[in-house]
């Protein structure tokens, strides 16, 4: 009797034991679970917004920080901000643009599914809308070694806008006065027929006062050319990516003077030499900007000359120099 009691007892904690082990195993395998579908979700996407009349460029960055799920993001225009609702439920995607960025009197509400290694979901438009949205990684964009570079080309032949394209709209349009070329204000935008990968680009500019201005490179990122954000965040001053990278140091402003540019992208690393001096050495552009033409960062695209802003902006001896394939 005393025997089977212990062997009783034996059984009794080997299967109490069998069940912890069981059940810390299915929290463990859970929490694993749970941790495996938000980090599908981590990292930088390339998003495209589709209205009924075009699509939209857009950028999301995903990330967490102390177990809590962090935005940012780049909407339809502007400059990448932090959003302040971002959720994962089931594995649904819930993040919000608030109204006061988006020009509209209710938020813009994003939901979304990954489906393979795509993101895909749903927004409104400011009529209330349906809109399509679809994202897809961005690509890391490294470069295994430096580029050789090719022959320089000239992108502006001092005479008329053979080479340019005017895209937008606006009363006013760009014009060639004494061998440069001036921007509208409140205008379309300039951008060029050839599309480049790597490059080097010289460009001249005469930025009036209280003027605004941008060299867009790939048609994706903006170089800031201004005199009117001295009290906008950093990234918006003159040579800065706007939204992303500030120029350090930040050269003092002057209206109605030729200034240069000399910048080198590879990859979506930036280099920015202001008047000869070195303003952003050889730094991460982490997406596309505000007034981006498309968020195919992958692709080759266009060097275009924003337009938009307010103010004249002059241009003259724009040469770009592309890496060789």
């Amino acid at each position: 009797m005393k025997l089977q009691r212990i062997v009783f007892v034996l059984v009794m904690v080997i299967s109490m034991l069998s069940a912890r082990a069981y059940s810390q195993t299915g929290k463990s395998a859970k929490s694993t679970s749970t941790s495996e579908s938000v980090n599908a979700f981590l990292g930088r996407w390339d998003l495209t917004l589709k209205a009924p009349d075009r699509e939209y460029p857009s950028w999301l960055e995903l990330r967490q920080e102390g177990g809590q799920l962090k935005a940012q993001m780049v909407s339809r225009w502007g400059n990448a901000r932090p959003l302040s609702k971002v959720a994962l439920s089931k594995g649904r995607l819930t993040f919000v643009s608030p109204k006061e960025e988006e020009e509209r009197p209710d938020d813009m509400v994003f939901e979304g599914t990954l489906v393979g290694k795509m993101l895909s979901g749903t927004t409104t438009g400011p009529d209330g809308t349906p809109w399509q949205w679809t994202g897809q990684r961005a690509p890391a964009l490294n470069q295994e070694s430096a580029p050789k570079w090719g022959k320089p080309i000239s992108l502006f032949n001092g005479k008329d806008l053979t080479g340019w394209r005017m895209a937008g709209t606006g009363t006013s349009l760009w014009k060639v006065e004494d061998g440069s070329l001036v921007s509208p204000g409140n205008g379309p935008e300039l951008i060029n027929d050839s599309k480049f990968e790597d490059f080097k680009l010289h460009v001249e500019f005469n930025c009036g006062a209280n003027s605004n201005s941008g060299v867009y490179l790939r048609g994706r990122y903006e170089v800031q050319i201004e005199t009117d954000s001295i009290e906008e965040p950093p990234s918006h001053h003159m040579g800065g990516v706007y939204g992303f990278l500030a120029a350090l140091p930040e050269l003092p402003r002057k209206p109605g003077e030729w200034q240069s540019f000399d910048i080198t992208l590879v990859g979506r690393w930036v280099t920015v030499v202001q008047n000869g001096q070195t303003i952003i050495d050889s730094k991460e552009i982490p997406g596309i900007t505000g007034g981006a033409l498309d968020s195919h960062e992958e692709l080759p695209g266009p060097i275009y000359l924003q337009g938009s802003e307010k103010g004249h902006v002059a241009y003259r001896s724009m040469v770009i120099t592309p890496a060789e394939k």
